[in-house]
């Protein structure tokens, strides 16, 4: 399977470029970086730390989407709507991991996936997609006596705020107890806020170092509190992740996917 990495020349591209590269039947057909990039031209194993795998990084994606059957993409969220078009004129697999997307991005998503097979997901790791199955089971489990709190830590370099981790663990909580995560969530508290709103989900949000990720979601209620946490130690779990939804995802017909449905949750 011929995969190209879009952002290559990033952390992540780089994980993402050693994963492709050690996962049996793909290949790492090349790579696309923004055309003011210092990696145009190089080799794409190089910049990955691997021995040259023949392939430059190139800033024209057209007619690298014309030759592979998937791209993985964890760029921005301009980007990522501009490739996933790219992708439906391709009739390609495009795995998305992107964060920080708008309602406006996801329509424009949606729309792609009319013609290409589009797998987006806040994390692509296993054990997050575990949480969030049981987050969901444990919110509807529970009345809204048990109020819900979600607690992150990422590294310094990251640009968004909530994680879309902890986004996709707040939409488990609440699709299980059938209200909007729009009309439920709380982002920021400051100053007088008031007492805490019935059924609201709240979100706290940590930066600093180098921390990969960690999440963790409690449910506090009258006399005693259930916590369900994740702690990610490697990048690799997500590009490993990826590069298993696209091998899921070739073959599939078109529409928007998500990585419970490449872990049959």
């Amino acid at each position: 399977m011929k995969i190209a990495v879009l952002g290559a020349g990033g952390r992540m591209g780089q994980a993402l470029t050693r994963a492709v590269a050690e996962t049996p039947g793909c290949t790492v057909a090349g790579g696309v970086e923004q055309a003011d990039s210092e990696f145009i031209g190089k080799d794409v194993g190089e910049v990955a730390g691997l021995e040259p795998l023949g392939v430059t990084i190139t800033d024209n994606p057209v007619p690298l989407f014309a030759e592979v059957q998937a791209v993985l993409d964890f760029t921005s969220p301009k980007a990522t709507v501009e490739f996933a078009a790219l992708s439906a004129q391709a009739r390609i697999v495009h795995v998305i991991g992107t964060t920080g997307l708008s309602d406006e991005d996801i329509d424009a998503l949606e729309a792609a996936s009319r013609h290409a097979t589009i797998i987006r997901a806040g994390n692509m790791s296993m054990g997050v997609n575990l949480l969030a199955n049981l987050t969901e089971k444990v919110a509807k489990a529970l009345d809204d006596s048990f109020d819900v709190e979600i607690v992150e830590l990422h590294h310094r370099h990251k640009k968004d705020a909530p994680s879309g981790t902890a986004l996709m663990l707040g939409e488990a909580a609440a699709k299980a107890r059938g209200v909007s995560l729009k009309d439920k969530g709380v982002f920021a508290r400051e100053g007088q806020t008031g007492e805490r709103g019935v059924g609201d989900i709240g979100f706290s949000c940590m930066r600093g170092g180098d921390v990969v990720g960690e999440h963790k979601i409690v449910f506090v209620g009258p006399g005693e509190r259930i916590e369900l946490g994740h702690i990610a130690t490697d990048r690799g779990i997500f590009s490993r992740g990826a590069v298993k939804a696209a091998q899921w995802g070739f073959g599939k017909p078109p529409g928007l996917y998500s990585m419970a449905d490449v872990l049959g949750l």
